[in-house]
């Protein structure tokens, strides 16, 4: 199975996965190409190949992890009936998942992506998708933004090390934003 991984339209991905791993053990000031080009077990050419500098790298990798969004919002969407809730009880259930699973925004990651004005403009999109998205269902002015940036800020403050929140407590916040949500009128 290893060697069917290394074919060459696999490269995107396994380098993508080298410089997940790498920012998750070492941080982000170890992401370098050399360094992902060793864990990636390729060469450095065969890194600059696929991505010409370590800013390409990282707009990639906070691209990968805003499909990887999408795509769990979207899943947790489609498991829930059509409301006005559906779409912050989407996010939350994501966002829930995610926080459990400790496989979300790594702060490597968020602070690689920070010093990365075209990685952040694909956050910014999504981010400005999501409020669209919630304003369509609002039934009070500014309700859907104050889910989106709750949750957010619970998954950024945590990866920023803010807090260490037991599972009790996590649980307890997200069943309170689960009940704000349920508690929208629909209309």
């Amino acid at each position: 199975m290893a060697k069917a991984r290394t074919r060459r339209e696999d490269r995107p991905e396994i380098i993508l996965d080298a410089a997940e791993a790498l920012l998750r053990r070492s941080g982000s000031r170890t992401l370098t190409i050399d360094a992902v080009a060793a864990e990636a077990g390729l060469s450095k050419g065969g890194v600059l190949h696929h991505y010409a500098s370590k800013d390409a790298l990282v707009t990639a990798l906070a691209a990968r992890k805003v499909e990887r969004l999408r795509a769990g919002i979207g899943e947790h969407a489609a498991a829930l009936a059509a409301s006005r809730a559906r779409m912050p009880l989407a996010m939350i259930g994501h966002a829930r998942e995610v926080y459990a699973e400790e496989c979300g925004f790594p702060d490597s990651l968020l602070i690689a992506t920070a010093e990365n004005a075209e990685a952040v403009a694909g956050f910014r999109s999504f981010l400005a998708e999501r409020l669209r998205d919630l304003a369509e269902i609002e039934a009070r002015p500014g309700a859907g933004a104050a889910f989106l940036f709750a949750i957010l800020g619970l998954m950024m403050s945590r990866s920023l090390g803010f807090h260490e929140l037991d599972g009790a407590e996590l649980d307890r916040l997200f069943g309170a934003l689960e009940a704000q949500a349920r508690a929208l009128p629909e209309g």
